[in-house]
C-alpha cells in the first residue's frame, strides 16, 4: 500500500515549493497531469461533469508534465512520479519515448507514465492528429513506449504497424529499469486496455464501492487475458478518511491481486482556503503524519 499526490493545476511556485515537501511527509509518489492548451469553445462534453462543462478557467496553469517532473526530480531523492494522465495520442511516439527515455534516466528510474485518452476534438485537430483512430493508435503508442524504455539500456528497436512504421533505431540514453504504464479512465475499453497492456490501472475520484466494483472487474479481465503479475491500482477515494478507512478498502484492492495506490488531496479536508500554498504545505505534513506514518 502505497500514497500518491496529485498537483492538480499547480501554479509552477507551487509546483517547485511542493516536492520536497511531498517528499519529507513520506508519500511515494507524485502525480502530474496534462493539458496541451485551452479551447475557447469545444465541440464535446466533459465526461466528468453532470452538465458536460470544463471546471477550471482558461489560464488555468498545465506545467507541462515532462518539465515538472524533470524539474521536481532534481530536488528530490526518492519519491515517484507518474502522469495522470498523458494525453498519448496527442503526440508523436517517437518524440515521446526520447523525452520519456531521457527523463527516466536523468531522474535515476523514478518516473511511471500514465496515459489516457483526450476527449476534445479541438486538441486533435489543431495537434494534427486523428481522434477517431486515438485508441488504436494509443496502443501502438504503449508498444513503442515499451521499445525503447524496456530497461534494456539503449539498444536496436523497430516497429511495423498500422499507424506507426519504423525501421530499426536506437533512442540514446534509455533506462535501465523498465519504465512502467499505467492506463487511465473508467470506460469499458480503459479498463479493457489497462488489463491487457497495462502495469497498472488509474482512476478518477469515486467512491470507495466504484473503486470496488471496477478492481473486480479488472480481476476478470486480467484472468482473460491471462495475466497475474503485479499491477498497481492508482485509486481517489472520495470517502475514505483516515488510516483504518485506507487499510480497509487497501485490503479489499489487494483481495483482487492489485496493488492499491491511495492518491489523496488534503488540503480539501483542512477547513482552510485548498489554494494557499503554506495549507497545503501543512496539509501535506499532516496528512503524513496522521496517516501515511500510521500505516
Amino acid at each position: 500500500m502505497r500514497f500518491c499526490v496529485p498537483f492538480p493545476m499547480f501554479p509552477d511556485e507551487h509546483v517547485r515549493a511542493l516536492a520536497s515537501v511531498a517528499e519529507e511527509a513520506g508519500f511515494h509518489f507524485i502525480a502530474v497531469p496534462d493539458s496541451v492548451f485551452y479551447p475557447e469553445t469545444v465541440s464535446a462534453g466533459y465526461p466528468y461533469s453532470s452538465d458536460g462543462s470544463r471546471f477550471w478557467a482558461a489560464d488555468t496553469p498545465f506545467v507541462d508534465p515532462t518539465v515538472s517532473m524533470a524539474w521536481m526530480a532534481a530536488r528530490t531523492s526518492r519519491i515517484r512520479f507518474v502522469t495522470n494522465v498523458l494525453k498519448t495520442p496527442l503526440r508523436d511516439p517517437l518524440l515521446l519515448a526520447k523525452q520519456i527515455a531521457s527523463l527516466a534516466v536523468m531522474a535515476d528510474d523514478r518516473i511511471e507514465i500514465g496515459v489516457g485518452l483526450s476527449w476534445i476534438p479541438e486538441e486533435f485537430a489543431w495537434t494534427g492528429t486523428n481522434m477517431r483512430t486515438r485508441g488504436a493508435r494509443l496502443d501502438e503508442q504503449i508498444d513503442i513506449l515499451r521499445l525503447v524504455c524496456s530497461g534494456n539500456g539503449p539498444e536496436f528497436i523497430e516497429h511495423h504497424g498500422k499507424h506507426y512504421d519504423f525501421g530499426r533505431l536506437m533512442i540514446s540514453p534509455s533506462p535501465s529499469t523498465p519504465v512502467k504504464i499505467h492506463v487511465g479512465g473508467h470506460s469499458e475499453p480503459a479498463l479493457e486496455r489497462a488489463a491487457r497492456v497495462g502495469d497498472g490501472w488509474i482512476s478518477v475520484q469515486a467512491t470507495s464501492q466504484e473503486i470496488t466494483d471496477i478492481a473486480q472487474r479488472l480481476s476478470v479481465l486480467r484472468a482473460k487475458h491471462g495475466r497475474s503479475g503485479p499491477f498497481s491500482a492508482f485509486v481517489l477515494p472520495i470517502d475514505a478518511v483516515g488510516p483504518d478507512a485506507y487499510r480497509r478498502l487497501g485490503d479489499t484492492i489487494e483481495s483482487y491481486g492489485m496493488e492499491p495506490v491511495f492518491m489523496a488531496v488534503p488540503w480539501y479536508y483542512s477547513g482552510k482556503d485548498p489554494n494557499d500554498l503554506d495549507v497545503r504545505r501543512e496539509s501535506l505534513l499532516s496528512f503524513g503524519d496522521s496517516v501515511i506514518s500510521k500505516i
